[in-house]
């Protein structure tokens, strides 16, 4: 499952969440903007930043840090 960042024009936590991802040296993610869409909107509206499609198949809303982040990608015991 592919890493997704939603996230809004504008949004300085989102901004914080995107160095995260970069110190956390996560490159490969795609950004769903949630502005236009209004079913994104509703389910993430006030939540984002929000990553999906970690391991445990979970998502992941902000605040988080390029630690968890590691952890939660690569979860120990993983193969």
């Amino acid at each position: 499952m592919p890493l997704i960042l939603y996230q809004r024009d504008e949004c300085h936590l989102c901004d914080l969440a995107l160095l995260e991802l970069a110190r956390a040296g996560l490159n490969d993610f795609d950004s769903v903007f949630i502005d236009d869409d209004p079913a994104l909107e509703a389910r993430y509206g006030t939540r984002v930043p929000v990553l999906s499609g970690l391991a445990d198949g979970g998502e992941l809303d902000w605040p988080f840090d390029a630690g968890q982040l590691r952890q939660r990608i690569n979860p120990p015991g993983a193969v």
